[in-house]
C-alpha cells in the first residue's frame, strides 16, 4: 500500500492537481455549479406536478401545464444559464470583464439554435436544446466566445473609449468587435451553411453519454477515480465532476423530460444516483465509518467521530477525511475505495431491474441520504430501503479496518499517556 501511495504522490498527484486547476475545466465547474439553485428549485416543481400520492396527483392533474412552467424555464433553459456562468468565470480567470464574457457566451450559444416562425405567435426559439441536451454546445460556445474576446483584447483590437466614460459603457464598446466576430462566425456556420452545430456535437458525444455515462463501467470508473484521488489528498469530485457533470446533467435532463412526457425513465446514473445512493455521508460513503467512530474506545477517534456526525449526515465529510485521517491512511483507504464500488454495483442492478425507481430530481445535496433519495426518485419508498441497506453494507465493510485502526490508535494513546507519566 505504501508503494501505491508513493506512485500516486509521484505520478498521479501533480497532473491531477494541475487538471483540477486548469482554467477551462474550473470555469465549466463553476459555471454549472452557478445554476444549481435554479436546477434544484425548478426540479421540485416537477415533484409538485407529479406527486407520489395518487389522490394528490389527481387533484393537480388539471393544473400540470401551469405548474411545470417554472421547471421549463429553469431546467429547460439550463444550458443558457450555464453558458453565462462559464463565460463569466473563464473571462475573470483571464482578468477580463466577466459580464462581457458571460453575455458573449450566451449570444454564441443562442445563435446555435434556429428560431421558428409560428403563425399568430411570431418568432420562437425551440427549447429542446436549451436545457441539459445542449450542455456540451454551451460549454464549447462559451469557451469559443471568451477565447475570441481574449485574443482581440490581447492584441488591443477593441474600441477604446476616452477617460471619463462610465465603466459599463466602456466595457460594452470593448466587446463590440469580439461580439461582431462571434455573431458573424456562428451565424455563417449555422444559418448560412446550414451546419447543425447542436446535432453534430450531440452525435459526437452520444457514445460517451449512452455508454460510459450510463453503463456499469460508467458508474464504477468515476467512483474509483474520485475515491483514489481523495485518498491521495486531492478533491476527487472537483476533478472528475468538471468532466463528468455535463454528462450527468444530460442524463438527468432526459429523465426529467421522460417524467414530464409520462414515459419510462431511461437513465440510471445521473448525478443524484451518486449523491444519494453511493456518497452517503460524502465521498467514500463515510457515514458508516462515522457511526463506528462515535462509539470508539480511542479518545481521538471518538472525538473526531462526534465532530463529524452532523456534517456527515449532511454529506460533508472533510472533517473525517482529514481528521481520522482517511487521506494517505492504508487501513481506511481500502474500504473507502472498495465499499462505494460494491454499493454502486448493487444500486445499479436494483435500478436496472426496476426494483427501485430511477432518480430524476436534483434534491439539495445537504439533505440526509434517505430523504434525498426519496425526493430524487419522486417519492419511491424503496429508495429509502436501498439507502439503509447501503449504509449497513458500508458499516460492515468499514468495521474490520476500523477495528484494526482503532487498535493502532489505542496503542499510540497508551504510549503517549505512559510517556506523560514518566515525565
Amino acid at each position: 500500500m505504501k508503494k501505491l501511495f508513493d506512485i500516486i504522490e509521484k505520478y498521479l498527484m501533480p497532473p491531477m492537481t494541475k487538471l483540477s486547476e486548469q482554467r477551462h475545466l474550473r470555469a465549466i465547474r463553476d459555471g454549472i455549479i452557478s445554476t444549481m439553485a435554479l436546477i434544484i428549485i425548478g426540479s421540485f416543481f416537477l415533484v409538485i406536478a407529479f406527486p407520489p400520492i395518487p389522490r394528490l396527483a389527481e387533484l393537480v392533474q388539471p393544473h400540470v401545464g401551469n405548474i411545470l412552467i417554472p421547471f421549463r424555464l429553469t431546467m429547460g433553459l439550463m444550458a443558457i444559464y450555464a453558458s453565462y456562468g462559464i463565460g463569466y468565470s473563464l473571462a475573470k480567470s483571464y482578468k477580463l470583464d466577466g459580464v462581457s464574457g458571460g453575455v458573449l457566451s450566451i449570444a454564441a450559444f443562442i445563435l446555435t439554435l434556429v428560431p421558428a416562425s409560428i403563425e399568430g405567435h411570431g418568432w420562437m426559439l425551440p427549447m429542446a436544446n436549451a436545457g441539459g441536451a445542449g450542455m456540451f454546445v454551451a460549454i464549447i460556445m462559451s469557451i469559443f466566445a471568451v477565447e475570441v474576446l481574449r485574443f482581440l483584447h490581447k492584441r488591443n483590437f477593441t474600441f477604446k473609449m476616452p477617460e471619463g466614460v462610465p465603466d459599463s459603457v466602456a466595457r460594452s464598446f470593448e466587446a463590440l468587435v469580439p461580439a461582431a466576430i462571434i455573431i458573424v462566425v456562428i451565424w455563417t456556420v449555422r444559418h448560412l451553411w446550414g451546419f447543425d452545430i447542436q446535432g453534430f456535437v450531440m452525435d459526437l458525444f452520444k457514445p460517451l453519454v449512452r455508454g460510459v455515462g450510463n453503463s456499469l463501467w460508467g458508474i464504477l470508473v468515476p467512483i474509483f477515480i474520485i475515491t483514489i484521488l481523495w485518498a491521495a489528498g486531492i478533491h476527487g469530485v472537483s476533478v472528475v465532476g468538471a468532466i463528468a457533470r455535463p454528462i450527468w446533467l444530460v442524463l438527468l435532463d432526459e429523465n426529467l423530460q421522460a417524467v414530464a412526457d409520462g414515459v419510462a425513465i431511461p437513465n440510471i446514473a445521473p448525478e443524484p444516483f451518486f449523491q444519494w445512493f453511493i456518497w452517503i455521508g460524502g465521498s467514500g460513503a463515510t457515514l458508516g465509518l462515522v457511526f463506528w467512530m462515535i462509539f470508539s474506545k480511542s479518545k481521538y477517534l471518538k472525538s473526531v467521530g462526534r465532530a463529524s456526525l452532523i456534517p456527515g449526515i449532511c454529506n460533508i465529510n472533510e472533517p473525517i477525511i482529514f481528521g481520522a485521517p482517511i487521506m494517505l491512511n492504508p487501513l481506511l483507504t481500502i474500504p473507502f475505495i472498495l465499499g462505494p464500488m460494491i454499493t454502486g454495483i448493487l444500486t445499479y442492478f436494483a435500478m436496472a431491474l426496476n426494483l427501485v425507481g430511477r432518480p430524476y430530481i436534483l434534491a439539495p445535496w445537504t439533505l440526509p441520504a434517505p430523504i434525498g433519495a426519496y425526493l430524487a426518485t419522486g417519492g419511491d419508498w424503496r429508495a429509502v430501503i436501498l439507502v439503509l441497506i447501503n449504509i449497513a453494507i458500508m458499516m460492515a465493510i468499514y468495521y474490520p479496518f476500523f477495528k484494526a485502526y482503532e487498535k493502532k490508535m489505542l496503542l499510540e494513546e497508551m504510549a503517549n499517556e505512559e510517556g506523560a507519566l514518566v515525565e
